[in-house]
């Protein structure tokens, strides 16, 4: 017997994500939500929900489906150090993913591109 799932259970994992309302660009990754204000070097509001222009739910690249959180650009950078991670909350839980490491200057500002977050079709 083959495995399957039907995308509304895919999006469900998606939908907890989309519900993130700040993306912070930080040195380390935090243990949780109180743990960002310690690692934060620049941080933007997102407006929660696909398809609002902040994320967008679609098929995934080879199988299950993707949200794309889009590009934002010119954030104001508060803190100087080393950008290692990038953290979506929803005030409460958050979400860590790596970027590419670069130096931040406190006073500056710096872009987020555009990422995929996919879940595969179970196999």
């Amino acid at each position: 017997m083959g495995k399957a799932a039907a995308d509304v259970f895919i999006d469900g994992g998606l939908d907890r994500i989309d519900d993130c309302v700040t993306l912070s660009v930080c040195s380390a990754q935090p243990a949780n939500y109180a743990g960002i204000a310690a690692v934060m070097l620049a941080a933007v509001a997102l407006t929660a929900g696909a398809g609002n222009g902040d994320y967008t739910k679609a098929n995934g690249d080879t199988s299950g489906r993707k949200l794309t959180v889009a590009q934002q650009a010119a954030i104001a950078i508060t803190s100087s150090g080393t950008a290692t991670h990038v953290v979506l909350d929803d005030g409460t839980d958050i979400y860590v993913t790596t970027c590419t490491s670069q130096a931040l200057t406190s006073g500056g500002t710096v872009t987020v591109p555009a990422f995929d977050i996919e879940i595969a079709d179970p196999a």
